[in-house]
């Protein structure tokens, strides 16, 4: 597995600073929320993205590709629109925004794109609301698989698929063999889908993105390590166990306001431990 870091976390810097700033830490994979001044299909996105490809390449760097930025589409409603908003206009939006998406991650070579569900707002049956939810992501799926894309679909606290047992209905709806999954190991704390090692090993076959942060139960705050209630050695060991081999991003996007340091703390603590694991599964 390799270490890496989302660039929501550097929040405050220019994207390629904070690759930069990165890859001198030591971190081997990023993970590249798409926002304002990176890569936003508002802007000069293929200039951005031709130099992007360059640093990666130079940097030696391996990336996924982030679609959770919380108000590019919309500069007054966090993370609106989303595949189960109200309207069918919205609901469009957020699948151009992420067909923009998959467009970026097969000209850089990214493990995958990285999505959610979005918060069901609207007093609909939430049965209507995940046949809805399927449909646009089958979609996606077939669009992503023609362009050599996987998507990796994040399980969210308050969003319509908020659980790994939601995801695992969710896959009764659609399967496409390019449909994966990002783990979020603090998510799996808030939501008590514990022993996390438990999940990991699970769903190893179909792990293509990890998220790492503590957490604590109940509570969807991403904390430091150290700072709340995940013992990580068996989840990185677990992770070891399936032969994981993507990058495990640090998702940090509350620290921007000290970046460097969070980035350098977050380095310190996790490096050693997957260095140690690593020479033990070698």
């Amino acid at each position: 597995m390799l270490l890496g870091y989302n660039t929501n976390g550097f929040a405050h810097h220019g994207l390629f600073e904070a690759i930069a700033l990165l890859a001198e830490i030591g971190y081997r994979s990023v993970a590249i929320t798409i926002d304002h001044g990176a890569l936003s299909p508002r802007e000069d996105w293929r200039g951005q993205l031709r130099r992007l490809k360059s640093n990666l390449e130079d940097y030696g760097m391996r990336s996924v590709i982030e679609t959770g930025a919380r108000f590019l589409l919309s500069p007054d409603h966090k993370h609106e629109p989303s595949l189960v908003s109200a309207t069918l206009d919205q609901r469009v939006r957020r699948m151009e925004f992420t067909m923009h998406a998959v467009r970026c991650a097969a000209e850089l070579g990214s493990d995958c794109v990285s999505l959610w569900s979005g918060t069901l707002r609207q007093p609909i049956p939430p049965g209507e609301a995940m046949t809805r939810l399927a449909s646009d992501l089958g979609d996606l799926a077939n669009y992503a698989a023609a362009s050599g894309v996987t998507l990796g679909f994040e399980p969210e606290p308050g969003m319509l698929i908020d659980s790994m047992a939601r995801f695992q209905e969710l896959l009764a709806l659609v399967d496409a063999p390019n449909l994966k999954l990002t783990l979020d190991v603090g998510h799996l704390q808030c939501q008590g889908e514990v022993p996390i090692a438990e999940q990991v090993r699970r769903w190893g076959p179909r792990l293509v993105n990890v998220h790492l942060e503590d957490m604590r139960r109940g509570r969807h705050e991403h904390l430091m390590f150290g700072e709340g209630e995940i013992d990580f050695p068996p989840v990185l060991q677990a992770l070891a166990q399936v032969g994981y081999q993507g990058g495990v991003h640090v998702e940090l996007s509350r620290h921007s306001h000290e970046a460097p340091d969070a980035a350098r703390r977050a380095y310190a603590f996790l490096q050693p431990l997957i260095e140690r694991i690593g020479s033990t599964h070698g």
